[in-house]
């Protein structure tokens, strides 16, 4: 199967209560069903709120395998779990993290980009499903989908084909090993701080990593 987009999602920024206090969020997310521009730096109509932790060219934009979903009504037991519940922008079908390699390169609809990183979510995720566990049940399962850089400013609509152009160094789920399993394979650890796609605080960690286990 040619890998394609099930369902582009945007999102503005709003307020949502937490622990007495009032959060901004970017994580609620809606279908769209137009073409959305897309730009080096968000999707036309989405931002993210706080921009010190999410957004910029490293992750401009998040895609989701839609493969997920029915692990996750399951796990979740509902019947009905809406396209970009994750906070993703792009649900994508045929694209899945262990053949998703950081610096892949892919061309949708007249936009390209470039895989930089998995996901590692944050207690906003939490926030949207009313369960701060989610976090870990989340990074525990590994799936946990991709950020791309945009290479190329254009349009993309849901039912675009994903068309990949060049090849990364190390799978997104080789990332996630590399980054939690324990005790980690040195190999692997060498292999994600070499990736030169995968932006410098990841590489730092493994290098890190690497020094200390020396």
């Amino acid at each position: 199967m040619t890998p394609f987009i099930e369902s582009v999602n945007v999102g503005l920024p709003r307020n949502v209560p937490w622990l007495g206090e009032a959060v901004a969020t970017g994580i609620f997310k809606t279908e769209v069903h137009r073409p959305v521009r897309v730009s080096f730096l968000n999707l036309d109509g989405d931002r993210q709120a706080d921009l010190t932790v999410h957004g910029g060219p490293h992750k401009a934009v998040y895609g989701y395998p839609s493969e997920h979903y029915e692990y996750w009504r399951a796990q979740l037991r509902v019947d009905e779990l809406p396209w970009g519940a994750f906070g993703e922008n792009l649900d994508t079908a045929g694209l899945l993290e262990d053949d998703v390699y950081v610096g892949d390169r892919y061309v949708v609809g007249s936009a390209t980009f470039e895989v930089t990183q998995p996901r590692v979510p944050c207690f906003k995720l939490g926030i949207k499903f009313g369960d701060q566990g989610m976090l870990k049940r989340f990074l525990q399962s590994r799936r946990t989908g991709f950020y791309f850089k945009v290479i190329g400013e254009g349009e993309v609509v849901a039912g675009d084909k994903i068309e990949r152009t060049a090849r990364g160094s190390i799978s997104i789920a080789d990332v996630l090993r590399a980054a939690y399993d324990r005790p980690g394979d040195p190999a692997l650890i060498t292999l994600a701080s070499q990736a030169h796609a995968l932006p410098e605080n990841w590489r730092a960690e493994f290098r890190d990593r690497l020094a200390r286990a020396d």
